[in-house]
């Protein structure tokens, strides 16, 4: 049996941005540019806004371009519950799948966030928490699933610098 040919990724067509989601990302991203001053109240708000309005877009068929869904994937990356990491997921995917090679990092961390939120560990090691009077983590973390090889092909760092990292938000932030 033959496989059939992937049909509608379409990486050699021109695709139109759409500036409104683009706008959206930006401003999801700018809502994070200071975590200290962050009203975590007003950015879940926001957030949730930010992904209806997303949401419309996609099913209204507006998003075309590998940037539209790479920044449709952030937005839902920053959900409340296990579908919405699912769907930044996908999203991700469709990205690269545009020639948007950048979302192959998006499309680690929102797997990641996906499995953790379903009680599983991650498997890339994107996720990094610190919870109270404990140093910071990244566990629950299938650290011998993927080799590094395929954690540099997705954009995520090897493990001994993941760990380096960790250290050093254990100094900064501990």
């Amino acid at each position: 049996m033959i496989p059939a040919k992937a049909s509608g990724t379409g990486q050699n067509l021109h695709r139109t941005t759409n500036a409104e989601m683009t706008a959206i990302f930006t401003a999801d991203q700018a809502a994070r540019d200071n975590p200290a001053k962050i009203d975590w109240e007003a950015l879940d708000r926001a957030d949730k806004e930010r992904r209806a309005r997303t949401q419309f877009l996609i099913e209204k068929g507006a998003l075309d371009s590998g940037d539209d869904f790479y920044h449709a994937a952030y937005v839902f990356q920053h959900g409340d519950d296990p579908a919405d990491f699912l769907k930044a997921h996908a999203l991700a995917i469709v990205a690269v799948a545009r020639g948007k090679s950048e979302a192959t990092w998006i499309a680690a961390a929102t797997l990641d966030r996906y499995l953790q939120n379903i009680g599983q560990p991650q498997i890339y090691g994107t996720q990094f928490r610190h919870p109270p009077k404990q140093k910071w983590t990244q566990e629950p973390y299938r650290r011998d699933l993927l080799p590094d090889a395929v954690r540099k092909a997705s954009g995520v760092p090897p493990l001994e610098e993941q760990d380096k990292q960790r250290e050093d938000w254990e100094k900064a932030l501990p």
